[in-house]
C-alpha cells in the first residue's frame, strides 16, 4: 500500500522556514513514498516548491509532486505533479516533459477519462467524511472504482487512522493520500 502525504499551508506553515521545520518532524516519523506540495493561497508558491522538492530529496522521498502547476514541476525538476478534476486538458502537456502524471477525480466518469488520457494515478475522492469535502464515497463505492479502473488508484478524503488505511487496502486501492493522517 503506497502512501501519498499532501500538505496544506494550515499545518505547514507560509514561509520557507516554516515548512522546513514542518517537513523535518513529518519525515522523522513518517516516509511517505509520494509527497505532494499544494498551497492554493500563498503567494510564494514558487519558492516554497522550491523548498519541498529540496528537503524531500534530502529525505529521498521517491516521488515528489507539485500542485496544478506542470510548467513549474518541470522547471523545478518534481518528478511530476497532481493535477485537479478541473485540469484533463492539462495531462497530455505534462505527460510530454515526462512528468508522473496524478489527476483528482470524483466520479467513474472521471476516472475512465482520467484513464484515456494516460494519467499514471489517480486520487478518487472523498472516500471518507472530510472537511469541507461533500457526502462521503464509501468503500463499496471505491472497491467499484477499482474493479472498473485499470490506472493506479490513490483512495482519499478523511484517511487519518491505521483502520481506514487497512479498509482502503482490502478495497484494492494501491494506496492511500492523505493531508492528516501524516501529522
Amino acid at each position: 500500500m503506497k502512501s501519498y502525504l499532501i500538505t496544506d499551508p494550515a499545518f505547514y506553515g507560509s514561509t520557507p522556514n516554516e515548512l522546513e521545520s514542518a517537513l523535518d518532524v513529518i519525515y522523522s516519523h513518517r516516509f511517505p513514498d509520494f509527497a505532494l506540495f499544494r498551497d492554493k493561497q500563498t503567494h510564494g508558491y514558487a519558492d516554497l516548491a522550491h523548498t519541498f522538492i529540496t528537503l524531500s530529496r534530502a529525505y529521498k522521498i521517491p516521488h515528489v509532486l507539485l500542485h496544478g502547476d506542470y510548467h513549474l514541476a518541470y522547471e523545478l525538476k518534481a518528478d511530476g505533479v497532481h493535477l485537479t478534476s478541473t485540469q484533463f486538458d492539462e495531462i497530455t502537456e505534462a505527460k510530454k516533459r515526462a512528468l508522473y502524471v496524478v489527476i483528482s477525480t470524483h466520479t467513474y466518469e472521471e476516472a475512465l477519462k482520467a484513464q484515456e488520457l494516460g494519467v499514471d494515478a489517480i486520487t478518487y475522492s472523498p472516500i471518507f467524511t472530510s472537511p469541507a469535502k461533500g457526502e462521503p464515497k464509501g468503500l463499496e463505492d471505491l472497491k467499484e472504482i477499482v474493479a472498473k479502473i485499470r490506472v493506479p488508484i490513490f483512495a482519499l478524503g478523511g484517511i487519518t487512522t491505521e483502520e481506514q488505511i487497512k479498509a482502503v487496502e482490502e478495497c484494492g486501492a494501491y494506496g492511500f493520500a492523505s493531508i492528516r493522517y501524516f501529522i
